[in-house]
């Protein structure tokens, strides 16, 4: 089993601090429910680094190569494979944030 990043469903919108790869960041969370699409903020030493949908399969900030991000993957998963996209009812229930961090 992968690492996860729990989620507090009831708590969105929030933000928390989470250490990656030895790195110290703070995550936002945010719910649209009109489009039933999460998204997320990464955010280090109070400057927003990047805010992006989550996308089931998709690997977070995949499309951004700078130092400031985290050395590791975070990727919307069911490991189970039975759903393939995120939604709310699925959302850290049976669908997580999944570190993949070369380890598996």
């Amino acid at each position: 089993m992968r690492d996860r990043i729990e989620i507090e469903k009831d708590q969105i919108p929030y933000t928390f601090d989470i250490l990656l790869a030895d790195e110290e960041f703070e995550i936002g969370i945010f719910y649209n429910q009109r489009a039933d699409l999460f998204s997320v903020e990464l955010i280090k030493n109070e400057e927003t680094l990047c805010y992006e949908p989550i996308i089931y399969g998709v690997p977070l900030f995949q499309d951004i190569f700078q130092e400031d991000f985290p050395a590791l993957q975070i990727v919307p998963l069911d490991e189970a494979g039975i759903e393939n996209e995120v939604t709310y009812n699925n959302f850290n229930e049976t669908v997580f944030l999944t570190i993949e961090n070369g380890d598996d």
